[in-house]
């Protein structure tokens, strides 16, 4: 069923709508840098983040090349979780810095230490360079925490691309026996790159998100032949031993169906999972927070409280 959206979204969609069909009259193709920019201009509505006691720059050197992170923390004298950010953006776009709000919020909610990292990007660094960083990071946090103090319990939290990082990373460590996330956190996650759930289809146009970006996304994702399947966190092992999930829908998100499908697979395996639904939101309400401040209020509410539980 197509999702309703919410009254507060409409001029956004509008005019948003209006914007995506000029582009597509006028013969502009679709580009990375476009695509970028594009995404950048929705920092407007994402607002200032918290004032923390403690922002820094840092990053992970491996053998062939940096990956930069920022640290947060709002209490760096005390022992707090850490919650590793994986920004949304299909794979390709998305950054700390646009993020920063974000990180911040998650910081103050949780009372925690955020630390944001600036993963490789498609299409210049396909699957699975990216996921590759991301598992660097989270083997490895504990290198760049020289400066504040922390405690044991680990979390991984990401939106859309970010959260199909978490998801892979909750997969691919099954069984490790030196790398234990306590818990997941997603926000409208993708884990499904065969594209084969009805929400796909049925909010597939008119919502910001459409099906024909979705797939462009994962051609530049996917470059070298991969099978889409394999590679979908849907599709992936999984076990009881997989960290306690939290889990955020948006009823008008083309991703909307493979989050609950992903939400019920965690639950058959034993997981502990809870799940949460805007229905009349769209795929990265996160980002909006100004037109929807009460929806994203609730989620960092709900968040704070899921580390902090």
């Amino acid at each position: 069923m197509r999702g309703i959206i919410a009254d507060k979204l409409n001029e956004f969609i509008e005019l948003a709508n209006i914007a995506a069909k000029q582009v597509k009259e006028s013969g502009v193709e679709l580009t990375p840098s476009l695509v970028r920019e594009n995404l950048k201009k929705l920092s407007v509505f994402i607002g200032e983040g918290p004032e923390l006691a403690f922002v820094q720059e840092s990053a992970f050197v491996t053998s062939t090349h940096i990956i930069p992170v920022r640290i947060y923390s709002p209490a760096p004298e005390q022992a707090l979780p850490v919650v590793l950010h994986y920004h949304g953006g299909g794979h390709m776009c998305g950054s700390i810095e646009l993020y920063d709000t974000i990180s911040r919020k998650i910081a103050k909610a949780g009372n925690c230490i955020v630390i944001a990292v600036e993963y490789r990007l498609a299409p210049e660094f396909p699957y699975p360079a990216g996921v590759e960083d991301s598992q660097y990071a989270l083997a490895n946090y504990q290198d760049v925490l020289s400066e504040v103090n922390f405690n044991q319990q680990l979390i991984i939290a990401g939106d859309s691309a970010g959260a199909a990082i978490c998801t892979t990373l909750a997969s691919n460590n099954i069984g490790s026996s030196t790398v234990k996330i306590d818990k997941q956190i997603l926000i409208y996650p993708s884990v499904d790159y065969t594209m084969s759930c009805d929400s796909t289809e049925e909010n597939g146009t008119g919502f910001l998100l459409e099906k024909e970006k979705m797939i462009w996304y994962f051609n530049n994702y996917l470059q070298n032949n991969e099978s889409s399947k394999p590679a979908s966190p849907l599709f992936m092992p999984m076990a009881k031993s997989m960290p306690q999930t939290l889990i955020f829908t948006a009823g008008c998100d083309p991703l909307r169906d493979e989050s609950i499908a992903y939400a019920q697979a965690l639950k058959e395996v034993g997981v502990n999972v809870e799940q949460h639904t805007f229905d009349g939101m769209i795929h990265a309400y996160m980002l909006l927070d100004s037109i929807v401040k009460s929806e994203c209020e609730e989620t960092y509410r709900m968040i704070g409280e899921f580390i902090q539980s």
